[in-house]
């Protein structure tokens, strides 16, 4: 019988990793689609910044990090100014990748 719980739990603790995602699964879709420009720290990349005559702010940066989550996600599904909206995010690698910029803070 204890085995039997203690299956039970092992079981639903594994079937529900996929929806505790977060930074590093964040972290991993950034590396593939961000870094490029913003940069593998969230800085961003000044060569690109200067070709394309734009700022761009530190995603760590207070400006950055006083949005919330649904302007993040916003702008990263939409785009904003000269950055282009990032095609072929689940809307959980969305939330990812929100979790992952709030840790550069």
């Amino acid at each position: 019988m204890k085995a039997h719980i203690l299956g039970c739990v092992v079981l639903l603790g594994v079937s529900m990793v996929p929806a505790i995602a977060g930074p590093t699964e964040g972290k991993e879709v950034y590396g593939t689609k961000c870094k490029t420009c913003h940069g593998d720290s969230g800085q961003g990349n000044p060569g690109l910044a200067k070709m394309m005559k734009v700022e761009l702010r530190p995603l760590g940066s207070k400006e950055v990090q006083a949005q919330s989550d649904a302007d993040l996600k916003k702008i990263i599904t939409e785009g904003k100014g000269k950055m282009k909206p990032i095609a072929g995010l689940s809307a959980q690698q969305v939330d990812d990748v929100v979790a992952f910029v709030r840790t550069l803070k």
